[in-house]
């Protein structure tokens, strides 16, 4: 875990206009700097990037961030790697747990990142004197210019080639690498002789693995790195890297089989390409893909294998579906792959296909029915069995109601009856919740909620023992668990840089970070720490006395809240205004 004093000092020392143009070309605005929005697409600049607030926010999509948020939302990192990253940098060293050691560090000290770089260069070398390997490409319509952005090399034929890149053929290094293989005796040898070299590339730029493609006939037609410390199967995919930009731009990504499918669809001018690397699409790859763009389409061959590698992956999927976001399933004709169907008939029949595709609630209910007779009650029981499961996996709520919708219309049955069998819960028979006046507090706590992020000095002197009593309970208005949880860190006297940042792995991160783009208006007007103190204690009185009046006897006290605890709140306070009487 890393300490969250470390993360507000490297918000302090990184500059986010920095961080933005590694990736992003800005312009400078007045006060600020803006560019087109990496996230979506549009003509005219509406992605604004604030030096003085060190945060990036776009007027046309919403996404707003710090510098480690935008390094996780555009370059795709996790919430550690985009931290290290960060760090490194601004020339900092993040805090290591006692035993931990850098995944790209051997025992040694040798740097693996090193080891493939090295290994890289030395494949795309030996391509330029492979005549055989140079026309293989040729013939697959490959062009020097994508050849080059996807570093394609040749591993040659002979069994220790790499000794003329790495004169110490013997260090450790090497096989920790995965680039060779030491047998039981303690002889070494070349993993990847005379193939096709794709190197792997992480969302960082750093080569972690080899994807080998064997030339002629041969088994395996295509060969991977073993796993290692840098590089892991199911995590990682080839061609994200390269295709980032074209995945931004086009608002989907294409998920295909072969190292082949990806470098021919970009040389048809369909960057936004990326295939698995010799295992069943993961959840981490859809977490992953789902992180850059709004539809995943996965593309298939229409044989038999092709539909089982679909159904894999859909059901790797359930778990990590969102609301708003597509996945899709395009299965192409018989005999043809994504390499060969764009090179017969171009991009534009390609991406016309791409539209057609099924999306995953048709492919998963249409997969279930084909395996039973829904014209009799037993075939009916059956497609629910199998369905029950499933189902129960979905994680979009909204997407879960429908599919459950469909599945009742189709076993004739009521959806209540249906839930019943696949127990879940309706709302209507969920326990009820104390009955907080969630239209009139709502806004209330928000609103606080934006005046402790603007200045947390707002909220100084403020008695926070009727809102802990919520938060115990976990009940009534989520906004007033939030609000409670920044005051506590406000009181106490943290400085916070980036209250989303500060409450990244809880439940009040999301509902922080759709509110922290509304700041900006505030900002705008430019008030002085009192004058915020000032409209924060009158929320504060208004809050507490609607959460008395708002709610019957009854629920007030099972909150702890009585008509003297909010009298004592608000007017002793000086922050209520006069005391409300019966």
């Amino acid at each position: 875990m890393i300490p969250q004093s470390f993360i507000q000092d490297l918000l302090n020392r990184v500059d986010i206009v920095d961080v933005v143009e590694r990736y992003v070309p800005l312009k400078r605005a007045g006060a600020n700097y803006v560019a087109c929005c990496p996230f979506h697409s549009e003509k005219s600049p509406s992605f604004t990037v604030s030096q003085t607030k060190q945060f990036y926010h776009c007027f046309g999509c919403g996404a707003h961030g710090t510098a480690i948020g935008f390094m996780i939302e555009y370059a795709g990192l996790g919430f550690i790697d985009a931290v290290k990253d960060l760090a490194q940098t601004a020339g900092m060293q993040v805090p290591e747990t006692k035993f931990e050691k850098p995944r790209n560090k051997t025992d040694e000290g040798d740097d693996l990142h090193e080891v493939m770089l090295k290994a890289a260069q030395y494949y795309r070398q030996q391509l330029k004197s492979a005549p055989r390997a140079i026309e293989y490409l040729k013939k697959r319509g490959l062009s020097g210019e994508v050849a080059k952005d996807f570093g394609v090399g040749y591993a040659p034929a002979a069994w220790q080639n790499l000794q003329e890149a790495f004169p110490d053929y013997n260090a450790k290094s090497l096989v920790a690498a995965g680039l060779v293989i030491q047998s039981d005796e303690g002889k070494r040898y070349d993993r990847f002789r005379d193939r096709i070299m794709f190197p792997i590339v992480d969302t960082r730029g750093h080569i972690i693995g080899f994807g080998g493609r064997v030339l002629d006939q041969g088994e395996p037609k295509y060969l991977n790195s073993p796993e290692t410390a840098l590089f892991e199967k199911g995590r990682e995919l080839y061609g994200l890297y390269q295709g980032r930009r074209a995945i931004r731009d086009a608002g989907c990504v294409i998920v295909v089989e072969g190292y082949m499918d990806v470098v021919a669809l970009a040389q048809h001018g369909v960057g936004y390409a990326v295939a698995t690397l010799g295992t069943a699409t993961t959840p981490t790859h859809v977490q992953k893909l789902l992180r850059q763009t709004e539809e995943v389409v996965f593309c298939f061959d229409g044989d038999n294998a092709g539909r089982k590698a679909a159904w894999r992956a859909l059901e790797n999927s359930l778990e990590q579906l969102v609301d708003g976001k597509q996945l899709s399933f395009l299965f192409l004709p018989q005999g043809e792959d994504p390499d060969s169907y764009v090179r017969k008939f171009g991009k534009e029949v390609f991406e016309k296909l791409l539209r057609d595709a099924k999306p995953l609630s048709q492919f998963l209910l249409d997969e279930l029915k084909s395996q039973v007779d829904i014209q009799t009650p037993e075939g009916r029981a059956k497609l629910l069995q199998e369905a029950a499961p499933r189902i129960k996996l979905v994680a979009a709520p909204l997407l879960s109601l429908m599919l459950r919708k469909q599945l009742s219309q189709i076993a004739g049955i009521t959806q209540q009856e249906l839930d019943a069998q696949f127990q879940i819960k309706s709302v209507s028979t969920a326990r009820t919740l104390p009955r907080i006046n969630n239209a009139a507090v709502k806004p209330l706590a928000r609103s606080l909620i934006e005046l402790v992020m603007l200045d947390s000095g707002v909220a100084r002197d403020i008695d926070l023992a009727a809102l802990r009593e919520i938060g115990k309970s976990g009940e009534g208005v989520s906004e007033l668990r939030t609000l409670t949880a920044l005051l506590d860190v406000a009181t106490a006297g943290a400085a916070v840089v980036s209250w989303p940042e500060y409450f990244r792995e809880s439940e009040h991160a999301a509902l922080l970070k759709q509110i922290e783009p509304t700041l900006l208006r505030r900002q705008e007007l430019n008030l002085s720490t009192e004058e915020l103190r000032v409209e924060f204690h009158d929320g504060w009185g208004n809050l507490l006395r609607q959460i008395e009046h708002g709610n019957d006897k009854e629920n007030v006290e099972k909150h702890g809240f009585t008509r003297d605890d909010v009298d004592r709140w608000s007017v002793t306070r000086g922050i209520g205004g006069p005391k409300v009487n019966e």
